[in-house]
């Protein structure tokens, strides 16, 4: 798990509707004064309760969200989580600025390069010298509480992202799983996170035997 660090938001005044394919949304944009990053939320209906409010923390990821890169599972995931939101008619997505799991994009598109050779996603971070997972979502539990959300349904797959939320006091009451996307093109980057890096991800969604 990576260390807390504590995070300085500034809430910026740019709050407005935004209609996608999937539905309507409100956008609101966060700079995070640390990194000079702005980050995301897209918000449906009212965060007060009283259930959980169904949340997804997604992190950017260009050439899936992008580009519809298959390698990954990405772009995919944010669209069923926008979707998975509207059809609820409640819930906040939360998009950070975290690409390459934290490494950003022209380290990651070197990963990809050791990947090409042979290498699994793990192992291709740690080679060119980076943490397998460098993400920090401290400064996601800043956004969800500034929006009003203490107690979450979280979608996603990745225990360390629930540890992370909770240690930072958001209440994760429920793990939504979250495998969409899966496909010949991303099995061993798939396959790779859930027997290395912990992320709940069975045999049968991948379709084999890890």
């Amino acid at each position: 798990m990576s260390a807390a660090r504590v995070h300085e938001i500034r809430d910026v005044p740019a709050d407005a509707r935004l209609p996608t394919e999937f539905g309507e949304f409100r956008i609101r944009v966060f700079h995070e004064e640390e990194t000079g990053l702005d980050h995301v939320a897209l918000i449906l209906g009212d965060m007060g309760g009283p259930d959980p409010v169904l949340v997804r923390v997604h992190s950017e990821c260009l050439t899936g969200d992008a580009f519809a890169s298959l390698r990954c599972d990405c772009g995919a995931q944010l669209e069923n989580a926008m979707k998975t939101i509207q059809d609820k008619g409640w819930g906040c997505l939360v998009y950070l600025r975290q690409e390459g799991r934290g490494i950003g994009l022209h380290a990651k598109i070197q990963a990809y390069n050791l990947q090409d050779r042979g290498v699994d996603t793990l192992e291709a971070n740690l080679m060119l010298g980076h943490p397998a997972d460098a993400r920090d979502y401290g400064i996601a539990s800043e956004i969800l509480s500034t929006v009003g959300i203490e107690r979450v349904n979280l979608m996603t797959n990745n225990p360390d992202k629930v540890a992370q939320l909770s240690e930072h006091g958001i209440n994760v009451e429920n793990r939504v799983p979250l495998v969409v996307g899966v496909g010949e093109g991303n099995l061993d980057y798939l396959a790779t996170k859930a027997s290395r890096m912990g992320h709940q991800i069975s045999d049968e969604s991948l379709g084999r035997d890890l």
